[in-house]
């Protein structure tokens, strides 16, 4: 993130304290605004109750949709500081505008981009921060050089180097620097809402940034690529068991009789065989079962 110089931070200190934010969130709100390029800004810091949007002449959104005070404070905030970042040369930049809404298309604010150098270029420097040794503004690491394109998307900026294969992505101060390794790339767009991925065009069709080696700092949360979805493993089969067949019985064997016991019985079978109460197959029947039980 670049230095603010005496000069710059004396006027942060003097939006400060007309307009009742912090300096740390009117410097955050400086950065969000020279990013949209000093006509909007997407910014996200406790004291604007957290995430929000602005735009010049045009709506101001917050967390808080129906604090309208604080919708008033915060777009007199960016409209101060607009008006302070048009006056800085270098810190904005005029060329074609191409902004990827959440639904796919283009509308005609929010991005700028532009081809060679960097911020403060021919002599003219903003007076807000401290140059680099070179005398550029520039928020890349300064091995890199000169970028052959660079663009700027709400919070988020980019700068090229296809010389040394390199991508240096801002978000919020935040910078990170990929390897674009074979890529040649020809333009960025970055998905408003949702998963805000940031995403390039190449000879290989669209690439989601977070696929680039990184080679210093951390991915940046637009640079989302999507994750294979996660299955749970399907339930093992159930285990099949060998159930030995087991013999069939048909109630208790009858227990053993007494012989008095069994020739008692005997006779009332007969007794009752005589009476032509059982039939002679149904006596002979009874009589053998009688006499095995001896």
């Amino acid at each position: 993130m670049p230095q603010l110089s005496p000069e710059g931070q004396a006027a942060i200190n003097a939006i400060s304290q007309r307009t009742g934010f912090s300096p740390d969130a009117v410097t955050s709100m400086l950065f969000s605004v020279i990013a949209g390029n000093g006509s909007m800004a997407q910014f996200s810091h406790p004291e604007f109750g957290g995430s929000g949007q602005w735009m010049r002449g045009g709506m101001t959104m917050v967390s808080d949709m129906f604090n309208n005070y604080l919708k008033g404070r915060v777009d007199g905030l960016c409209s101060e500081l607009s008006n302070l970042v048009a006056n800085q040369p270098g810190l904005t930049q005029s060329g074609s505008f191409q902004s990827q809404s959440q639904g796919g298309g283009y509308s005609g604010s929010g991005q700028w981009q532009s081809s060679g150098g960097g911020m403060g270029m021919g002599g003219n420097q903003s007076s807000l921060f401290i140059p680099d040794a070179s005398g550029n503004f520039n928020w890349w690491p300064a091995d890199l050089g000169q970028p052959a394109s660079t663009g700027a998307q709400n919070s988020v900026r980019y700068a090229y180097f296809p010389e040394s294969h390199r991508l240096a992505i801002d978000l919020n101060g935040q910078v990170t620097v990929y390897d674009s390794l074979d890529h040649q790339i020809g333009g960025f767009s970055q998905q408003q809402g949702g998963s805000g991925s940031l995403t390039f065009t190449s000879q290989y069709g669209t690439v989601f940034v977070s696929n680039l080696p990184i080679v210093s700092g951390a991915p940046q949360s637009p640079a989302y690529a999507p994750q294979a979805p996660v299955y749970d493993p399907p339930p093992p089969p159930p285990q099949q068991q060998n159930y030995a067949p087991q013999p069939q019985t048909f109630g208790n064997p009858l227990p053993p009789l007494g012989q008095n016991e069994v020739i008692s019985a005997i006779e009332k079978l007969a007794d009752l065989h005589a009476k032509g109460i059982l039939s002679d197959q149904e006596f002979s029947t009874k009589k053998a079962e009688l006499l095995s039980r001896l």
